[in-house]
């Protein structure tokens, strides 16, 4: 166990964080997403909902420029409940979100760095999280 870590942060985790550059991108994905087939590093956590999970990789990973965060657009457009949790949980504005078309998401979600799939049941409960400049004052918040 280490301090100040987020409990859900696994050394396999935080060792693919770590590894990632300025504007390397994770995908926080749910239970229905083509993780597997996706993937080049995958990692699971079958336990968790995909807003928990964000809410841990973003205590140490800062989002980049805008768009930060990719989330799915649902079949008609709507915002749904997870969704709302995804930008919560990213602690993004409105400006930082950017939605896109199933098939366009995964052709960004297969160029990740990593993918980390959750045990999210619901619908369209995916986000990709770009990786900021990680400053020196950073650690320091």
């Amino acid at each position: 166990m280490l301090t100040g870590i987020h409990p859900i942060l696994t050394g396999q985790l935080l060792a693919h964080l770590d590894a990632m550059g300025h504007s390397d991108s994770v995908v926080l994905a749910d239970a229905h997403f083509p993780a597997e087939r996706l993937a080049s590093r995958l990692l699971t956590f079958p336990g968790l909902t995909t807003p928990d999970v964000l809410r841990a990789v973003r205590s140490v990973v800062p989002l980049d420029d805008v768009p930060s965060l990719d989330l799915m657009a649902s079949a008609d457009g709507t915002r749904l409940a997870v969704q709302s949790e995804l930008v919560a949980a990213a602690g993004a504005e409105e400006r930082d979100v950017r939605f896109l078309p199933r098939h366009e998401f995964y052709e960004l979600a297969a160029a990740a760095y990593v993918i980390v799939r959750t045990g999210e049941t619901r619908t369209y409960g995916n986000a990709i999280l770009r990786k900021g400049v990680v400053t020196v004052d950073a650690g320091r918040r």
